[in-house]
């Protein structure tokens, strides 16, 4: 008797094994439209057209080739959709339906999976906050009075959240010059910050906040996240309201949705607090919301930082259960990323500016080339990887942008 084929199509140790299956979307010469598509190694399987054919009854989330009506379908159903996925890429008896429909990722062309609804990015690194502090604050405490007790963080613009591989154009404003004077210009000092972004399913009841014990029924998945600053825009525009222009440009998102059932084996504890939150944020002795994700960030190619997500001092459920204490509502679609990711070593740090010490201390990139910010042309790739079963690493995949000169059309794709 001859044995069974192989199956999964996934090498042993590949980072999107069965064991990750995050979703996407893509357009493909020959298929119409967008399609929902799940990454599993170097392929991609057409989400849309599987379940028309496999699972009927689910195939009404995935016909417009998002995420979205998935998103807001809850808990039940995303397992009961993953679970699916796995019996057809893991059992060789589905091969013959399944093979078909999967295509060489290298052939498609990857867009954002989702509608973003709104977007918030927090501060939530304890390290991230405390670098800029020294920078901004050199004779007082690097921490704001209220970082310990609140997750902080800003509303951003969801119309500028775009695709990895998206160009990002030099963004242009007021800022002050080296001698003093007020000018209006491209920005000189322009910056990554690494970020992980999380995904909100199901919607919240307008006016009832979020408990941390319920964040599990509202967020779907993580993303990766590079939300692009310009730090001389932002520092001249900042104050009193916090960040603006200088933040609007473009937000980076990588193209797969890694759903948080994968990340069930990367789950830590976060980092002692101290003080002790306020009721409502105290997650002593409640499901661990941390999570022991590492990002690598590169610039043209080279290796400039690993900071780990691990050390973050305020959690997503935390970030949720805040975000919506005062009555705001969430919904399917909408991205709330952490903030920068910085460990508390220079090799871990997640932004140019604190690699840099505000400029002040260039990066010697190889061939003997200083750098402090990026200039046009630049290329910078995050990715990240976190533990999964047996040892094993799942992939989250990489968010990559290239920087354009002013002015130059980009386009969404």
């Amino acid at each position: 008797m001859s044995a069974a084929p192989a199956w999964p199509p996934a090498p042993p140790g590949h980072p999107f094994g069965p064991h990750t299956l995050p979703y996407g979307s893509f357009r493909a010469e020959g298929a119409e439209g967008r399609r929902a598509c799940v990454a599993i190694g170097d392929l991609v399987l057409d989400l849309t057209a599987a379940t028309a054919a496999l699972l009927p009854e689910r195939a009404p989330l995935f016909a417009d080739g998002t995420l979205d009506g998935l998103l807001g379908a809850g808990p039940a159903v995303w397992a009961e959709v993953r679970a699916a996925l796995t019996r057809w890429l893991t059992d060789a008896r589905h091969r013959p339906a399944v093979e078909p429909l999967l295509r060489p990722a290298a052939d498609v062309t990857l867009t954002l999976p989702f509608t973003v609804a709104d977007y918030v990015d927090f501060y939530a690194s304890e390290h991230h906050a405390t670098n800029l502090g020294r920078l901004f604050r050199p004779d007082g405490d690097p921490l704001t009075p209220n970082w310990k007790h609140l997750p902080i963080g800003y509303h951003g613009r969801s119309g500028t959240v775009v695709v990895s591989g998206t160009p990002v154009a030099r963004p242009a404003g007021q800022r002050r010059t080296a001698g003093g004077d007020l000018a209006f210009g491209p920005s000189e000092r322009l910056d990554i910050e690494a970020e992980v972004g999380f995904v909100v399913g199901t919607p919240s009841v307008p006016g009832r906040p979020v408990p941390l014990a319920d964040a599990g029924r509202h967020l779907f998945g993580v993303c990766l996240v590079n939300d692009w600053s310009a730090r001389d825009i932002q520092a001249w525009e900042y104050v009193p309201l916090g960040p603006f222009l200088g933040k609007a440009f473009a937000t980076s998102v990588s193209p797969w949705v890694v759903p948080l059932a994968a990340l069930g084996h990367a789950r830590v504890a976060p980092p002692p607090r101290d003080p002790r939150p306020l009721p409502y944020l105290d997650d002593t002795g409640g499901e661990p919301w941390g999570f022991d994700i590492e990002l690598t960030v590169t610039l043209n190619g080279h290796t400039l930082s690993r900071p780990p997500f691990a050390a973050m001092y305020w959690t997503a459920a935390q970030q949720l259960a805040h975000l919506t204490s005062g009555g705001a509502r969430v919904r399917p679609g909408d991205l709330f990323a952490s903030g920068t990711v910085s460990g508390p070593v220079p090799g871990q740090y997640g932004s140019l500016i604190e690699l840099t010490r505000g400029g002040a201390v260039p990066l010697e990139l190889p061939g003997g080339e200083a750098r402090t910010f990026l200039r046009d042309g630049d290329e910078v790739v995050i990715g990240a990887t976190a533990p999964g079963p047996d040892g094993s690493r799942i992939g989250l995949g990489s968010v990559r942008g290239r920087i354009v000169p002013p002015g130059t059309p980009t386009g969404h794709a």
